[in-house]
């Protein structure tokens, strides 16, 4: 049987797909629909039994240079004739060095050490790991404790998910055994409206309230993902790192969703100026070809935990710095920043802003926003995940909603036509609901 042809074969893909594959936040009783994909070109799947679809998703927002890139592709070849893997203990190649040194040298200039990572999660699980054994290595070990925003989504493994929202997030199920964290309101103020300075009162308070328990605070800079598609004020992040300067706190942003260039900037915090201690990167860091993080920290912080007890850093994934995805990720960053990304991010952008702008007419809709290369429409009921999908599909496109949320974030390759049918299907569709 070869992947690419239709049929029986798709038959077969689909029988075995419902006899042992779990999808992630699905069901195995009476589970939502699900499309085998035989390839991928540019911004199209192609299905088994032929159709294609036009990808407003980028695989989760990793694909930004599209589906099967000749460039991409022969990175990966390259380096798979001269090793797939090899452990990072003790060892080192050069694909992990090229690839740390073009991170170090694109994001903020303290960042300069980094740690590598299989996934976005395990990303954050290591910059809070960080926070709590720096501070105990400054002679501060009562300082355990997580501040963040709700609102927010920073992955699914236990310490991710204990700095997600509580109440509205995907986790609450596990409340009871997750450590518990420091909760602020999520930031108020759209980010082109004028700035509020209440919108930081309550964060203000809890860091002084807590400032010999809070070990960092963690946030998405200015993009909350899926924990709500929601675009706050740069200002907040500017008076964020303040606050936490005051009171000898960490910086963590969780950049995983946002960087390389999908808010307009290379990085979200650089629309307020600001640098973390900590950054967490992933999804478009290999440009959606292969499973790869990154944990970026200040010389100062790596050196502290460095010379502290127990002397090392407490943590060591397998596959960490993976040779074939460090090459990929060389090559994917190193594409982005040889083309004029930004004005093509700017140009998504205004294509999204006017193609779901009918969509603010609708009475099933609370809200539409974008920003940079996102669109959103933010509905007043939680969308049917067997219904939709397969409404999207009938029209040759593929979103994924969730919750209240129709959401699209293409790649930047994606021409204008395709941007309009990709919005124009999303406003009909939406138009149909009850």
């Amino acid at each position: 049987m070869t992947a690419h042809t239709g049929g029986d074969d798709a038959r077969l893909i689909l029988e075995l797909d419902r006899a042992h594959l779990w999808h992630p936040y699905s069901t195995l009783v009476e589970p939502p629909p699900v499309y085998p994909v035989a390839r991928a070109d540019g911004v199209r799947l192609q299905l088994s039994d032929g159709r294609q679809l036009i990808d407003g998703m980028s695989s989760w927002w990793s694909v930004i240079h599209g589906y099967n890139h000749p460039r991409l592709n022969a990175a990966l070849t390259d380096q798979l004739g001269r090793m797939a893997h090899v452990m990072f203990g003790g060892l080192t190649h050069a694909p992990a060095a090229l690839l740390a040194q073009r991170l170090v040298d694109i994001t903020p200039t303290a960042l300069s050490t980094v740690f590598f990572s299989d996934s976005g999660s395990v990303a954050v699980e290591v910059a809070l790991k960080m926070a709590i054994q720096y501070q105990a290595a400054r002679g501060r070990p009562s300082r355990q404790k997580l501040l963040t925003v709700r609102g927010g989504y920073h992955g699914d493994t236990f310490g991710a998910m204990s700095v997600c929202d509580p109440v509205t997030g995907m986790h609450t199920l596990f409340n009871a055994v997750l450590a518990a964290q420091i909760f602020a309101p999520r930031p108020a103020v759209r980010f082109d409206d004028e700035w509020q300075e209440a919108d930081i009162t309550e964060m203000a308070r809890l860091l002084a309230q807590h400032r010999d328990d809070v070990a960092a605070v963690i946030i998405e800079p200015v993009v909350q993902g899926a924990g709500g598609m929601w675009f706050y004020h740069p200002r907040y992040l500017q008076r964020l790192r303040a606050l936490c300067d005051e009171h000898e706190v960490l910086l963590i942003a969780d950049e995983i969703a946002t960087g390389f260039g999908r808010t307009g900037r290379l990085f979200a915090c650089e629309h307020a100026a600001v640098a973390p201690d900590i950054l967490c990167l992933g999804k478009a860091l290999t440009g959606g070809y292969m499973t790869l993080a990154a944990t970026l920290t200040t010389r100062h912080v790596a050196e502290a935990i460095s010379r502290g007890e127990p002397g090392v850093f407490m943590h060591g994934p397998t596959f960490m710095a993976n040779a074939l995805a460090c090459s990929v990720a060389l090559a994917s960053v190193d594409l982005l920043l040889e083309q004029p990304w930004q004005s093509r991010v700017q140009a998504i952008g205004r294509a999204l802003a006017a193609g779901l702008a009918p969509c603010r007419d609708l009475p099933q809709v609370a809200d539409v926003r974008t920003l940079g290369a996102i669109g959103v429409v933010e509905l007043h009921r939680a969308v049917d995940m067997r219904a939709l999908p397969p409404m999207f599909v009938a029209r040759g496109v593929w979103v994924r909603p969730f919750g209240r949320l129709v959401y699209v974030m293409p790649a930047y390759v994606m021409s204008d036509d395709d941007l309009a049918t990709l919005t124009a299907a999303i406003c009909e569709v939406v138009s149909r609901l009850p």
